[in-house]
């Protein structure tokens, strides 16, 4: 049974629009090609940081959702974890409410 997760990782900001994008297509495509789902991407842009992470003040905000399962989401993870692009990543399981009605 697949799961819903949304992913919010961080880039460094001086990275360029073609590498995040790149990032972008390759994180979809490994969810895709692995059994994920609906996966949406949100390009939430560039945002100062409350604390500096590595001694970046700024940082450029990604957000996934998607269904997948738990396999995939530990392989999306370490994918993550191995890219130097990315400063700090975080990925939360969704509990949606599926056929609720309410009377």
């Amino acid at each position: 049974m697949l799961n819903s997760y949304e992913t919010i990782y961080i880039l460094k900001p001086n990275v360029t629009d073609d590498l995040n994008l790149a990032l972008v297509n390759e994180y979809k495509s490994l969810i895709r090609d692995n059994g994920g789902q609906n996966v949406f991407v949100q390009h939430k842009g560039r945002r100062h940081l409350s604390y500096n992470i590595k001694y970046y003040y700024d940082g450029i905000y990604v957000q996934m959702n998607y269904d997948a399962s738990g396999a995939l989401v530990k392989l999306l993870q370490k994918s993550i974890s191995l890219n130097d692009s990315i400063i700090r990543n975080m990925t939360v399981k969704q509990n949606l409410l599926k056929n609720v009605s309410l009377q």
